[in-house]
């Protein structure tokens, strides 16, 4: 049995509940999605009604039927919109915040027609401004609520081993195989790597563990029909120009395939590139900085809208900590320590010191304390921290005076950990990606088990954030925050 063969047995023998093909696929999460984006508009707009007219007030002076009639006639219309703002696009479904968003926006300009009906029309039925507040506001979340159910019914269908599309990488150089460990660890995005296409590698070895070489080029046409292989991830450095343009001719509308291809140097720039025209010819560019224009704008209107009057706010509660500090033991209030910023260029986050001034003494004769914090920068069972320094750590109070960072324009309040000069080596090939954008007081890695999280998952998580960053996204991680901190989860 050759090597296509046997991955198509190992395909077959996936668990997947719901033997569909891929369009056959997308239609059933079309009409679910459909169905349930209808059902939810038609209950928000049922209980902005009964809000306004019945529990607020206008009790019986406004028809039901009529409002219903309204809604019922613009129904269609709606779902429409949903369509047009690509709310049920195979782009935006189940991955980041891009889905809400697009429900959000549409919803909104679907709320702004309705405004403009209201007034264009003459002596029809009056449009109360006070249901659609009230409308808008209920389907942004219930429409969200509902798909936010769907996705994570099909997340855990996924890392059971359910509704998985077979994919290959075309290449298993350096590059070929950054893509592949980045694609297998996101359990969630539905991909089964089925192994590599290569032109110089043995068949049948393994490029990584459990992914084998499954041939060369001109095995890749066998193997997409055989394996029902959807996607096709492409590693450019790992072929010549001939043969790249060949993948092209071949895979570029082939039915049911989709042809991705990486950056060509994925593990430095894959976070920080645009396409831009030199003497009209298009260049891909390295942006300095991750966020530009109008991004940096949002982000830095947030992290000040916040932090202004979180500041002011918090004056006497710092006072309080900086004397327990000094009351609980020797030594200065504040900590500094010189972190990486945006760039390569060095700052001191500043911290309530939770240390003993002379706590590595305490190391001494503990080799097995002196290897851990040698390769975890970090010490899980820590005899340098003192009592207060541990109740600070536990709900990450410890942190907040980095807020003056962010006033500073040093940090955000939402971005990667923190890395320190001597850190940068463990984050590798990934470090320079990961210096794009400030550093955060919180981020996706502080709801993600903080502490807890090894290096390796620490950057995947990092690097998801800044290749899908949006002002929705710090949101949702400030919303996060307080429940991660509450539950101290990795805190240490």
């Amino acid at each position: 049995m050759d090597i296509v063969a046997k991955n198509q047995a190992r395909l077959g023998n996936l668990p997947r509940p719901f033997p569909l093909t891929p369009a056959a696929r997308q239609k059933l999460f079309f009409g679910v999605l459909l169905t349930s984006d209808a059902l939810m508009l038609s209950l928000a707009f049922w209980l902005a009604y009964l809000v306004r007219f019945e529990l607020m007030a206008y009790h019986g002076l406004f028809d039901l039927a009529e409002y219903v009639l309204l809604f019922a006639l613009s129904l269609p219309a709606w779902l429409v919109l949903f369509a047009a703002f690509q709310a049920y696009s195979r782009e935006y479904l189940f991955g980041g915040l891009g889905e809400y968003r697009q429900v959000f926006n549409a919803v909104t300009v679907g709320i702004l027609l309705m405004i403009i009906f209201g007034f264009v029309q003459r002596g029809g039925l009056p449009i109360s401004r006070g249901w659609l507040a009230l409308a808008w506001g209920l389907s942004c979340l219930l429409v969200g609520g509902a798909r936010f159910a769907f996705r994570r019914l099909v997340y855990a269908l996924r890392q059971r081993g359910h509704l998985l599309t077979p994919a290959v990488v075309v290449g298993a150089n350096e590059e070929g195989k950054a893509l592949a460990q980045q694609l297998s660890s996101w359990a969630t995005s539905g991909l089964y790597l089925v192994g590599f296409i290569d032109e110089q590698g043995e068949q049948g070895s393994e490029a990584l563990p459990g992914k084998p070489v499954l041939g060369d080029l001109d095995e890749l046409e066998r193997l997409v029909r055989v394996c029902q292989v959807q996607e096709v991830i492409v590693a450019p450095t790992a072929l010549n120009r001939e043969r790249l343009l060949e993948l092209f001719r071949a895979f570029a509308a082939y039915p049911g395939v989709h042809l991705r291809l990486s950056s060509g140097l994925f593990e430095v720039v894959s976070s920080g590139m645009k396409v831009s025209q030199l003497a009209y010819v298009p260049l891909l560019e390295v942006n300095p900085m991750r966020m530009s224009g109008l991004d940096m704008v949002l982000k830095l209107g947030l992290d000040y809208l916040i932090a202004i009057p979180g500041t002011l706010l918090a004056l006497p509660i710092f006072a309080i900590l900086a004397l327990l500090v000094r009351l609980d033991s020797p030594g200065p209030v504040i900590h500094r320590r010189r972190v990486m910023g945006v760039n390569g260029t060095q700052f001191d986050a500043f911290k309530f010191r939770t240390m003993l001034v002379d706590g590595d003494e305490l190391l001494v004769g503990r080799p097995d304390l002196q290897a851990e914090l040698a390769r975890d920068f970090k010490l899980k069972d820590d005899p340098r921290v003192t009592r207060l320094g541990k109740f600070l750590r536990k709900f990450s109070l410890d942190e907040t005076p980095q807020i003056f960072n962010v006033l500073l324009n040093q940090m955000s309040l939402v971005g990667p950990r923190m890395i320190s000069p001597p850190e940068m080596e463990k984050y590798g090939k990934w470090g320079m990606n990961l210096l794009t954008v400030k550093p955060g007081i919180t981020g996706p890695w502080q709801i993600s088990g903080r502490s807890d999280v090894g290096y390796d998952e620490r950057v995947r998580i990092d690097m998801e954030y800044i290749r899908n960053w949006t002002i929705w996204l710090d949101l949702y991680v400030l919303l996060r925050t307080p429940i991660a901190v509450i539950f101290g989860r990795g805190a240490y």
